[in-house]
């Protein structure tokens, strides 16, 4: 495992790998990822967002959840084959849900999901931290009916993402993304 990078290069340089094998996070550094998540932004101190970490035996059980929302959606074949794939790209997979909490006026559920968001960004950071790659993905099969009541999601609650952890198998030397900063930042 590599030392800790500074904080910058890893901001800097972070990358999602998608090709991703053993080992994972053990439970000692999984503690640290997830204190990282705590520690995100978030008015009001809701804290809202969940995990569920699917690793092992559950692995499988994710790919029937994902060969579930490919029927209910009706995606066709070809999702069926990418979902099969997906469920064993990587040794450990970490679901998070936002838990939105539509009765706080203060605190607009946009924000929430804002900080549900930060929590996931937080998660790979510190996974990268500690030497681990991972990818963040999405899709419809994280809106479908088996998999929301597998991560044991309410009616507000959304699965807003699975973060694929691993070790990557090929590590890319990729050129460095310099980006023109003009394209995006104004001054007032």
């Amino acid at each position: 495992m590599e030392k800790p990078m500074e904080i910058l290069q890893l901001l800097t340089t972070r990358r999602s790998e998608k090709r991703l094998s053993e080992p994972a996070p053990n439970e000692e550094q999984l503690k640290q990822i997830f204190q990282a998540a705590l520690n995100v932004p978030d008015h009001g101190r809701l804290h809202p967002y969940r995990f569920i970490i699917i690793e092992g035996k559950g692995l499988n059980k994710f790919k029937t959840l994902l060969q579930a929302a490919v029927e209910e959606f009706e995606l066709g074949e070809e999702a069926l084959k990418k979902a099969e794939n997906l469920a064993h790209r990587a040794p450990m997979v970490i679901g998070v849900v936002a838990k939105i909490k539509k009765d706080i006026p203060k605190v607009p559920g946009w924000e929430q999901m804002l900080s549900a968001g930060c929590a996931t960004y937080a998660i790979q950071l510190a996974a990268n931290a500690q030497g681990f790659a991972n990818v963040w993905i999405s899709g419809k099969w994280v809106n479908g009916n088996a998999l929301r009541k597998a991560f044991s999601c309410e009616e507000y609650d959304q699965v807003i993402g699975l973060v694929m952890l691993g070790t990557a198998e090929e590590k890319n030397e990729r050129e460095k993304k310099i980006q023109n900063i003009e394209d995006f930042v104004s001054y007032l």
